[in-house]
C-alpha cells in the first residue's frame, strides 16, 4: 500500500466516477460523470474519504458538511466525498440527506490505496485531504478509529489559511 502524501507533496492524481444531485429536492435529477483531480486545478479541494453510505459517523459528518457548503465556497473551495460505495448507493444516500456535493465511487479502493488510507477487510480510514488550486495538500487527518469527524470550523480555518 502507498504511503499517505505528506503536507507539501502533490496529491496522487485519479479519476472516479460519481454523481451530485442538481437541486434539491429528492426528485431531482442525479449528474452522473467522471470526476478527474486535474479538473479541480484552479481552486481548493477538499476531500473527504469516509467508510460508508448511510452510516451513522458518515451521514452526521457529511450532512455536517452540506450545512456548511457556503462556507466552503465563499473560501473557494469545492467538496467531494469518496467512497467504496458504488453510484447507485450513493444515489440513494445523497437523495436520503439532500447532500450537496458530489460523492465519488471507489470500489476497487484503488484511490484510498493511493492516499493510503486502505484497510485492508475494512475498507478505508476516515480521512481528510486539503489540496491547494495547485493540487498541492496543504493539511490533512487520517483517523485510527474514525468514530469522530473533522469539524468544517477546522476545514474552513485551514482553507481560509491558504
Amino acid at each position: 500500500m502507498a504511503k499517505s502524501p505528506e503536507v507539501g507533496s502533490p496529491a496522487p492524481d485519479f479519476t472516479l466516477p460519481g454523481l451530485v444531485l442538481d437541486g434539491d429536492s429528492e426528485g431531482g435529477t442525479a449528474d452522473r460523470r467522471d470526476y478527474r483531480l486535474a479538473d479541480a486545478a484552479g481552486a481548493p479541494l477538499v476531500l473527504v474519504f469516509y467508510p460508508g453510505d448511510d452510516t451513522a459517523v458518515c451521514t452526521k459528518q457529511l450532512c455536517s458538511y452540506t450545512s456548511d457548503l457556503d462556507r466552503f465556497k465563499g473560501l473557494g473551495a469545492t467538496v467531494w466525498g469518496i467512497s467504496p460505495q458504488d453510484l447507485d448507493s450513493h444515489e440513494r444516500f445523497a437523495r436520503k440527506h439532500r447532500l450537496g456535493f458530489p460523492l465519488l465511487a471507489d470500489t476497487e479502493r484503488t484511490v484510498a490505496k493511493a492516499y493510503g488510507i486502505a484497510v485492508p477487510g475494512l475498507g478505508l480510514r476516515r480521512s481528510v485531504f486539503i489540496l491547494d488550486a495547485d493540487g498541492t495538500v496543504r493539511w490533512k487527518h487520517v483517523a485510527l478509529a474514525g468514530l469522530t469527524f473533522q469539524h468544517s470550523d477546522t476545514l474552513t480555518a485551514q482553507l481560509a489559511a491558504l
